[in-house]
């Protein structure tokens, strides 16, 4: 499929016309300094000024001329893919755009008034040019839309935060879902196998930590402010700062604004938020700019240890934007000092470091090190183009036949050495009743559960035993119990808690495996060739239940001979949509991005 991927800011535009089935970018237009008489414009790398001050809805038109133009590139363009920096919680999936879409994105722009504004007027003159192609947007926030309650809410009172919607959102996402996928190809793993700092470092900056395919934390929060020292913001501040600038210094909140957004970070420390040549002043002794680069190493590197611990550990970290691929100064200075990460770093590597189109991935750590450092090419327009062709792929060949909806109560899996600990040595589980999946069974035996806060009793044994001892419980479970579990799949159990187990012969206390289980949906090769799905693609499922309809997002696909079509919901989730017995889900959204960039990003030097 033919796509054009629209990446408009409030005074530039990068687009690129790619061809998705090939991953190929057919043709690439930078637009710099819009409304300006500075305003450039470079095709393929190559430059030219713009005649006159070309506006937001000039330069679209522009674009979609070199793309549709005489001999443009051989073909004409099948949909239209657009970035939006903030969806807010509504939009957590690329979306087909249509009025009503639109209507509702337009209410967001409270959120990101600097942002979403530009993206809709881009928008707006993309339709009117091809009103008869499909037209997608793709949100920042989508791909932090995981983010555990824990790190996703602010301590504010409830009731204000919830009318006002103030929670962190996250940023960057498309930046950081290619990198997961990128990294994940190109050490050929899967996402789900890897712990992944991700350093986007550009005039915009953040980091996110991706924890087994799925974003648990990141430095930007309701707004692109907090976090990282950035080119012209400062990121994270005392917010006593704020209300002695408006007391003592008589800064109202549009004073604030333009402070903390135009005049911070680099700009504000050193006059300039050009990387290049604050390094260069600070070779030459420039103390501002020494300072400068101290202050933004010493953030990032403060937010990997931090992203670490939240993690139990890390296996890659990944650098990408216009700093993090191209200063190897910057690089050198956030990974000094992290040895006790297991994270070592080849100088000569580093210093040698060059990604591009045909070598999107380089290796700048040392043979020896645990921890791979990477750098990693960003190409946001090429994550959008594939999240579009999937979309509009899996819409065109999608079934409607319905998925059954099974709810997953509290339980454990137990291993044969934990049973006859609890219940005696041989022991052996009765089966009480056979479940949906083929070999599994509901046991008779239960057990107790206690953790540093409370108690469980009579959870139910599942069978037959297995290789680990595995429990799983809900979040309601994890309040009563004490404990924080994370979000897995099932079987993956590295950097779990563990919890004790009660059992008629005793207690013993297993080390790791509490886990809450990640939704999830168990299908066999056969249901998944015709959803068009892959193993560990992620979906939406839409319920409708009595009045308390309901979409869950982020369901994984898990795939095996094995297994029978059945989707599977912890007992909150399942309350929280009505669910009954028979319930069945529709599939609304399909997604599997991460085979495509990922056997892009092979190509990659090692």
């Amino acid at each position: 499929m033919r796509v054009l991927a629209l990446n408009c800011g409030s005074s530039s535009i990068k687009a690129a016309l790619i061809d998705t089935s090939s991953s190929t970018r057919l043709l690439d237009v930078r637009i710099a300094e819009l409304g300006t008489p500075n305003a450039t414009l470079k095709i393929d790398g190559k430059a030219q000024q713009l005649q006159g001050q070309v506006d937001l809805a000039a330069g679209v038109q522009r674009i979609v001329n070199e793309a549709t133009g005489p001999g443009a590139h051989g073909g004409d363009i099948e949909a239209v893919v657009h970035r939006v920096v903030h969806g807010g919680s509504q939009f957590t999936q690329p979306t087909r755009l249509d009025d009503s879409a639109l209507s509702a994105l337009a209410s967001l722009n409270s959120l990101a008034p600097l942002h979403n504004p530009p993206a809709l007027a881009a928008i707006a003159a993309a339709r009117s040019m091809l009103p008869d192609v499909p037209h997608i947007a793709v949100f920042d926030t989508a791909f932090h839309s995981t983010l555990p309650t824990r790190a996703r809410e602010y301590a504010l009172p409830r009731e204000l935060a919830q009318q006002l919607q103030i929670r962190r959102y996250g940023f960057h996402g498309t930046s950081h879902a290619h990198v997961m996928n990128a990294v994940a190809g190109y050490l050929r793993q899967e996402p789900q196998q890897l712990r992944i700092v991700s350093c986007h470092l550009g005039n915009g900056a953040s980091v996110a930590a991706i924890e087994y395919g799925r974003s648990v934390e990141t430095s930007m929060g309701m707004t692109p402010l907090e976090g990282l020292v950035m080119g012209t913001r400062g990121g994270d501040i005392d917010p006593g700062v704020l209300l002695m600038l408006q007391q003592q210094a008589g800064k109202d909140v549009d004073a604030l604004d333009h402070l903390l957004n135009k005049e911070s970070g680099l700009q504000g420390l050193t006059g300039t938020n050009d990387m290049q040549a604050i390094e260069q002043r600070a070779a030459q002794g420039d103390e501002a700019c020494r300072l400068a680069l101290t202050l933004y190493a010493h953030r990032v590197r403060k937010y990997i240890g931090a992203y670490a611990a939240i993690m139990g550990g890390l296996d890659v970290i990944a650098f990408t934007g216009g700093i993090g691929e191209n200063s190897a100064l910057m690089r050198h200075r956030v990974l000094q000092r992290l040895e006790f990460l297991g994270v070592f770093v080849s100088e000569e590597d580093n210093r040698k470091a060059r990604v591009d189109h045909n070598a999107p991935i380089a290796t700048i750590s040392d043979t020896n090190s645990r921890v791979k450092a990477l750098v990693v090419q960003a190409d946001e327009e090429l994550a959008m183009a594939v999240e579009a062709a999937a979309l509009l792929g899996s819409a065109a060949g999608g079934i409607s036949e319905r998925i059954p909806v099974a709810v997953s109560a509290r339980h454990a899996h137990l291993t044969q050495a934990t049973l006859d600990r609890l219940f005696g040595q041989g022991y052996r589980l009765k089966s009480r009743m056979a479940l949906s999946q083929p070999g599994q069974f509901s046991a008779e035996e239960v057990v107790s559960l206690i953790g540093p806060r409370g108690r469980i009793d009579k959870v139910r044994l599942m069978g037959p035993s297995r290789a680990e001892d595995q429990v799983e419980i809900s979040r309601t479970d994890e309040f009563v119990l004490g404990v924080d579990a994370p979000v897995r799949v099932s079987g993956d159990l590295a950097n779990t808690p563990g919890i004790t187990l009660e059992g008629p012969n005793g207690q013993i206390s297993i080390p790791h495996g509490v886990i809450a289980a990640r939704r999830h949906i168990h299908m066999s090769p056969q249901d998944a060739e015709r959803f068009g799905l892959r193993d560990h693609d992620t979906v939406s499922v839409k319920i409708d239940s009595e009045g308390r309809d309901l979409t869950f997002n982020d369901v994984v696909v898990r795939v095996s001979p094995k297994f029978q079509l059945e989707m599977h919901l912890d007992t909150d989730e399942a309350n929280a949509a009505g669910v009954v017995k028979g319930e069945t889900g529709e599939l609304v959204e399909r997604g599997h991005v991460q085979a495509t960039i990922g056997a892009r990003s092979l190509t990659g030097r090692r």
